[in-house]
């Protein structure tokens, strides 16, 4: 009875969980030094970590991206480049390391499999040309990767992805627009396509998302933890291009959380299939950013209760008119997931609010305005 106690959490065990890869190298990056000075610590301040790596050589800077890189690789403020080469470097250790467990007779069958699994995802996410801005291998994992130049983009977007998010479907083969590198690459290429030629695209994975048969899946505890997650990583983009966020399903929360504590430069808010955003209206979510809101006739997600009570539910339905939000068209998108898919009229809007091509979107059936050089969108009676 003890064993199955402790097995199933009811019971600690007297032995303390072995550091995780990450929490080593963090343990070792505050013991280390520069020039007598101690590093800073991985909260600071986008700023001040900026002004940090500035006064550093280009030798120095490649030291630490070798020697820590799931540090430096996932530090907010960082030079860009310099945390695609960190993660570069942590992506081949945690391959190597996938690698070996794929043999190592004390897992199971399945462990060795899912080590392959493992490890084919990070061979695939060290492909040349990838850039890798944020990298996690312990757990289920996040990640975040950037399609185009970040640095020189007029323009950015953050596609923030739902439940079931983790490592091992950060990118499909099948289904690759249901993914968040696939939604990405959909995304970029369409606003290339509607005239959007400096863009960059940021697949943000990068928070713990809750299982879909969790209960987790339906409070906000998660969402809080991405939204804090959120807002850092917003705050520390390079340059001052106008940012715009897209959200999907349980993403839409994270955004709805982090909505009052993002910086200025976020122009537009997009949420697809949304749950709720933790709000009665746009008013509650605090944001000087337009906010859309689309929905596939056939997403599911229309008979989820929307309700808020305590920790459990994410408030109003955000496409119902008393909400606020300018409605866009879906056109034919299927289900839950096919928003990004290339050739749906999705697609083609949420592109042009990431260019700013606000002006040309197509609304929701039955409302007759939803671009902002319109007071407010109106709704057809």
């Amino acid at each position: 009875m003890f064993v199955v106690l402790v097995t199933a959490g009811w019971l600690s065990s007297r032995a303390e969980p072995k550091p995780d890869v990450y929490e080593q190298e963090l343990s070792a990056w505050a013991r280390v030094r520069v020039e007598g000075e101690r590093l800073p610590a991985p909260n600071t301040s986008p700023a001040r970590m900026a002004d940090f790596f500035a006064g550093l050589s280009r030798a120095q800077q490649q030291r630490l991206a070798e020697r820590y890189p799931l540090v430096v690789g996932n530090l907010a403020g960082a030079p860009v480049q310099l945390r695609y080469e960190a993660n570069r470097h942590a992506l081949t250790a945690a391959m190597e390391a996938e690698r070996a467990r794929m043999t190592d007779e004390r897992l199971s069958p399945a462990g060795q499999q899912e080590a392959g699994r493992r490890m084919h995802r990070f061979e695939s996410m060290l492909a040349e040309g990838r850039q890798i801005l944020a990298f996690d291998p312990t757990g289920r994992g996040r990640a975040a990767e950037v399609i185009g130049d970040l640095e020189s983009a007029d323009r950015i977007s953050v596609i923030v992805p739902g439940v079931d998010t983790g490592l091992l479907n950060f990118e499909r083969t099948a289904r690759k627009y249901t993914a968040p590198v696939g939604m990405a690459e959909a995304l970029y290429n369409e606003q290339r396509a509607v005239g959007g030629e400096s863009t960059a695209v940021i697949a943000w994975a990068d928070y713990d998302a809750p299982p879909s048969i969790a209960m987790s899946a339906a409070t906000a505890e998660l969402a809080t933890a991405g939204a804090d997650r959120l807002v850092a990583a917003v705050g520390a983009l390079p340059g001052e291009s106008e940012v715009a966020l897209f959200c999907h399903s349980y993403g839409s929360v994270v955004c709805g959380v982090a909505a009052p504590e993002l910086p200025e430069r976020v122009s537009d808010i997009a949420v697809a299939g949304s749950p709720g955003m933790r709000a009665s209206g746009v008013g509650d979510l605090e944001t000087s950013a337009q906010v859309w809101a689309i929905r596939a006739e056939d997403d599911w997600i229309e008979d989820v209760p929307h309700l808020e009570i305590g920790p459990i539910g994410f408030g109003q339905d955000p496409v119902t008119p008393s909400f606020g939000a300018r409605l866009l068209d879906a056109g034919g998108a299927e289900g839950h997931s096919g928003y990004f898919s290339p050739g749906e009229a999705s697609l083609t809007n949420l592109a042009r609010v990431g260019t700013g091509a606000v002006d040309d979107v197509t609304c929701a059936p039955g409302v007759r305005s939803c671009a902002p050089v319109d007071p407010c969108a109106v709704h057809a009676t």
